[in-house]
């Protein structure tokens, strides 16, 4: 893991404006943020705030307006074409609200998928998806495909795969949406105890309460400019 001083993110000034039936709308507008390494965060606000697009413009989804985002140290405007998308694979674990499972891979394949593509050694993505799985409660389901599972069990596996690959930081957008609340505690109890055993650096992008309760920082985004910062 990497423990570099400097924040896994850094941004400044980040803007991104989508034009709309010719009406600019200022998705992100002005953002000066910074994510440490470890922190276990969420950033919040009504739909349309802006979270999900600041999500993307800071994981390199998406480019920014203006502005400028470093992500792990490095600057994420000079990256292009292939050696960013291999960037971000090697940085970000995406946890989504509908899983995103590769529905004919099997568990353990799919928790492989990301070292596959780094060309990790065959016996070390075992040991690492092994491990993983152990952590996330799914030793026994590695052969199963992703229609035997239920949604908490899927989700299981995305954080795996998010986790698997050791990245700088995991973006979860909406991660408890699609689940009933005891579920989703379940799944936050277990990514804060993978986040305080690893030092892993967790972002959220959420509506929902029991989110903003279990994380350590809360960042209100309102029309895409941050409007309160509180740390617990």
């Amino acid at each position: 893991m990497n423990e570099a001083k400097s924040p896994v993110i850094q941004a400044r000034n980040l803007k991104k404006t989508y034009q709309d039936n010719g009406i600019s709308v200022h998705a992100v507008n002005g953002v000066d943020l910074d994510i440490e390494f470890g922190e276990f965060s969420a950033i919040v606000g009504p739909s349309g705030s802006g979270k999900t697009t600041f999500l993307n413009v800071i994981s390199g989804l998406d480019t920014p307006t203006a502005g400028d985002v470093r992500l792990a140290g490095e600057p994420l405007s000079s990256m292009t074409g292939r050696y960013l998308s291999d960037f971000r694979r090697d940085h970000v674990g995406f946890i989504f609200q509908a899983y995103n499972l590769i529905p004919v891979l099997t568990v353990s394949e799919n928790v492989e998928y990301i070292m596959l593509l780094q060309g990790v050694s065959k016996q070390e993505r075992r040991q690492r998806v092994h491990k993983m799985l152990e952590k996330v409660g799914l030793s026994g389901m590695e052969n199963r495909l992703p229609s035997k599972l239920s949604g908490g069990q899927q989700q299981r596996v995305a954080i795996a795969r998010a986790m698997v690959s050791r990245p700088s930081l995991i973006l979860a957008d909406e991660p408890t949406a699609n689940l009933d609340s005891k579920t989703g505690a379940e799944l936050l109890d277990m990514m804060r105890e993978l986040n305080r055993g690893t030092g892993m650096t967790f972002l959220f992008s959420t509506h929902d309460p029991m989110i903003m309760d279990y994380a350590e920082r809360v960042i209100t985004l309102t029309d895409g400019r941050i409007t309160d910062d509180v740390r617990k």
